[in-house]
């Protein structure tokens, strides 16, 4: 059985994450979603809030799985025995430190592989943070990330802005 894992912090799942997702799930048998801490990023929502999330979106993906850690990645790829990590690309830009990370990963394992898949062109421009910028200057954020979760994101906005 081949299982991939893909990270990311997910602060909040976007539409283009869930794309990601889906076609992973049709080419991996196993597709464990993992949330991991990025000290570089201020969380919007916290781990545990955002698996949930992640959760609800994916409840119909029987081969999918959502996961948080904030161990190293390839650490936590070898308790769940993957050796695959899927990551999304938009841009160039994206391909750059992804390939950098790629190459640090197979340095500390040599036996994980990156697979990269390019971005439906529709979401080349999303990210979590240009969604919770919008949102936080009250913008429509529909049709950038599930229906399911945009009251929670919106309810996270009046909260903490």
């Amino acid at each position: 059985m081949k299982t991939a894992v893909y990270p990311g912090s997910f602060d909040p799942i976007t539409n283009g994450h869930l794309d990601i997702i889906e076609r992973a799930s049709n080419v991996f048998d196993e597709v464990i979603v993992l949330v991991l801490v990025n000290p570089n990023k201020q969380g919007l929502f916290s781990i545990e809030e955002r698996v949930e999330l992640i959760k609800r979106v994916v409840k119909d993906k029987k081969n999918v799985k959502v996961q948080c850690s904030s161990e190293l990645l390839v650490n936590f790829m070898k308790t769940v025995n993957a050796n695959i990590i899927i990551k999304g690309l938009r841009a160039v830009s994206d391909f750059e430190y992804e390939f950098q990370m790629a190459l640090m990963n197979n340095k500390l394992d040599p036996n994980v592989e990156t697979v990269f898949m390019m971005t439906n062109a529709q979401y080349s421009f999303l990210s979590s943070s240009s969604v919770k910028q919008v949102a936080i200057f009250g913008g429509c954020i529909q049709g950038l990330v599930p229906d399911e979760i945009i009251w929670d994101i919106m309810e996270k906005i009046k909260q903490k802005y």
